[in-house]
């Protein structure tokens, strides 16, 4: 076994992941409010100690050696585990404590069920921030929900990732809709689309929400070796009702979601003439938060507020 100092400074790991992560000595010390010869000399420390450079410069900063990318996350493992030993399990005393939770949501949710949670939030916690991100393509969520970056994604996934915590908020059963106006409307009563109107006419779709996947409508379609003809792709799901207002535009997506616009906007809902499955959405978590008494309350908001918007 290499010889270990016989005093291991919890600290001087924190700023070993910290450099690892960030790359930047500067960084590191305005992340610990410390002064930037502090953590120089820390760094020399960890060399000495690790017998390697850790960081050296590369064309655009600085860049972690080989052995230190390998010790990034054996840090994170004995940080982790030491807060583990020391978390405090008392209950979240939601109206006295002040905590900020940061939470991922796609924009083709359910309207009243974002508000619904603020709502919620500022009632049974009102010293508490809430910060709710955008999910799209380009959000690495699951790397997110691991460095703490993100307390909760809520989202609709055929197949969720299986090592994240997983409940259930609600189903929505999926349908389309058109301006009730339009020719096409006018003349189909709503149980009587056919499949090949429905793959022919005009849709609005949204882009590519999370890396390689472009939603559950076309994945379904595409087992079953059918494809609608999309010819408006938007990255702003909560316009796309608008977009069908002045337009032959098809929108497939929940009926929950559809019920305010419908009402709107002047909206025909149709039944679809493809079996799919209901959408799905649920609350995921990572292991880090899973027994921290905060987020237990902030998954049982969410829950809350989900059963609030559930059609009976």
């Amino acid at each position: 076994m290499a010889n270990l100092p016989n005093h291991l400074d919890l600290h001087l790991i924190r700023i070993l992941y910290l450099l690892l992560s960030e790359k930047n000595v500067s960084r590191v010390a305005l992340k610990l409010n410390q002064p930037q010869p502090s953590i120089s000399a820390s760094l020399r420390k960890l060399r000495e100690l690790t017998g390697d450079q850790l960081l050296v410069r590369g064309g655009r900063g600085m860049v972690a050696t080989p052995h230190g990318e390998s010790l990034l996350k054996p840090a994170k493992r004995i940080l982790d585990e030491t807060e583990l030993l020391f978390e405090r399990k008392l209950p979240f005393a939601s109206q006295q404590e002040s905590r900020t939770f940061h939470i991922a949501a796609p924009d083709s949710l359910d309207i009243q069920f974002l508000p619904g949670v603020v709502e919620r939030f500022r009632r049974e916690s009102p010293k508490s921030r809430i910060v709710i991100h955008g999910l799209g393509a380009e959000v690495d969520y699951i790397r997110k929900l691991s460095d703490g970056d993100l307390d909760l994604v809520i989202a609709n996934w055929d197949e969720p990732p299986q090592h994240l915590h997983l409940s259930k908020l609600f189903e929505d059963p999926i349908v389309c809709a058109m301006r009730a106006d339009s020719p096409y409307a006018k003349r189909t009563a709503s149980d009587q689309m056919t499949l090949e109107d429905y793959l022919s006419l005009p849709h609005v779709a949204p882009s590519q929400m999370l890396s390689g996947y472009h939603g559950v409508i076309d994945a379904f379609l595409e087992r079953q070796n059918l494809r609608r003809n999309v010819v408006v792709e938007s990255a702003y799901f909560g316009l796309m009702p608008y977009m069908l207002s002045n337009t032959e535009l098809v929108l497939t997506t929940g009926k929950q979601y559809l019920r305010y616009y419908e009402k709107n906007l002047q909206l025909k809902t149709f039944e679809v003439p493809v079996k799919f499955p209901p959408l799905r959405f649920y609350q995921l978590w990572h292991e880090r938060v899973h027994h921290a008494p905060e987020h237990k309350w902030l998954r049982e908001q969410i829950t809350d507020a989900a059963k609030a918007i559930i059609v009976k």
